[in-house]
């Protein structure tokens, strides 16, 4: 089984490489209406899957190589969720909302805005 999740490109840092074999299943560009300062106003969307034996070194690559701020890319398994932040990672049942409400606090210590803190469990 795979981990499925959306990254916002611009959340990278240059020069910093992810490499697990993730598998790209959409590209899309959007606007924001309301980004952080640190954001612009335009993203672009990378829907993808990864194999669930990978999904710790994915997220911790991605902790690595994700801007400091207001970013996260979010991504689940039937029963794990990961919100990955530069520096941090948060992985917990999708059913945890005390685990939940740590990553929610976390998002909005590093500036992420209210209308940004809207991921799935």
């Amino acid at each position: 089984m795979a981990v499925t999740g959306t990254l916002v490109a611009e959340s990278l840092a240059p020069g910093m490489p992810v490499e697990c074999g993730l598998t790209l299943r959409k590209v899309q560009r959007i606007s924001v209406s309301s980004p952080a300062d640190d954001q612009p106003a335009e993203w672009t969307l990378l829907e993808f899957s990864c194999p669930e034996d990978v999904v710790g070194q994915f997220a911790q690559q991605l902790a690595d190589a994700m801007r400091a701020g207001s970013w996260y890319c979010d991504f689940a398994s039937a029963r794990t969720k990961y919100v990955v932040f530069s520096g941090r990672v948060f992985a917990f049942d999708r059913h945890d909302a005390v685990a939940n409400a740590e990553a929610v606090e976390h998002a909005r210590s590093v500036g992420v805005p209210e209308a940004q803190l809207d991921w799935p469990l």
